[in-house]
């Protein structure tokens, strides 16, 4: 009984942590906003201790930073951390596409082109958030047919990190529809098989898609 008891507040513990996370990712809390364990644990409805586990965690990741007499508060988007994102995923990205190409290179074209598809339409019908999932599912692709589970959990930690950003751009429908271009090239140089190509494509839509925030986000810092 007393092993069920663990795994299960391991288990609660570990949802806690994801959930306030996520929301700290997806931009529903905000910069600077003040995270109060009682108010958090209300609304998950769960106790104040896996909320308080959760808040320790994500100040390790630096997500967030505790205050004297004030408590946690979400961190704030700065340049530095966005230019470091940016040039690591550029570099492990491209690799991912290398070895995608080299394993699946008929499957990689097909699955990115229909994920194309889904992203033309959803933005047809001015449907941001949904292509917003399908803009993360394009790199997935990539990295999950690249064969390694380990590469894969790089890109998304990355790519989550940088959604903090990416949700201030991608409701500006021109950085959006830039966005479905540049994946456009990007299958394009696949189905010819061109690996640099492919690669130098990929990078340029990455570097595009940082001016892109830095233009939106970072505006008055530039």
């Amino acid at each position: 009984m007393a092993r069920f008891t663990i795994k299960d507040n391991e288990t609660i513990r570990k949802k806690v942590y994801h959930h306030i996370r996520e929301k700290i990712l997806n931009g529903e809390i905000t910069p600077g906003e003040r995270l109060i364990e009682t108010r958090l644990a209300q609304d998950i409805g769960t106790s104040r201790t896996p909320v308080r586990e959760a808040l320790h965690s994500l100040e390790l990741e630096k997500l967030i930073k505790s205050i004297p007499r004030v408590g946690y508060v979400v961190e704030g988007m700065n340049v530095q951390e966005l230019e470091q994102i940016c040039e690591i995923r550029s570099v492990i990205e491209a690799l991912a596409a290398r070895w995608a190409i080299e394993k699946s290179h008929k499957k990689l074209a097909i699955d990115l082109a229909k994920n194309i598809a889904k992203q033309e339409k959803a933005l047809s019908k001015k449907k941001l958030q949904e292509y917003i999932e399908l803009d993360a599912q394009f790199h997935d692709i990539i990295a999950k047919l690249s064969g390694s589970d380990r590469l894969l959990e790089l890109v998304q930690t990355l790519r989550r990190h940088m959604l903090r950003y990416r949700t201030h751009v991608v409701y500006a429908i021109d950085t959006a529809i830039r966005s479905v271009e540049g994946h456009r090239r990007i299958v394009d140089a696949i189905e010819q098989r061109n690996e640099a190509m492919a690669i130098e494509v990929l990078q340029h839509h990455l570097q595009q898609s940082k001016e892109d925030i830095l233009q939106y986000v970072f505006r008055e810092e530039r």
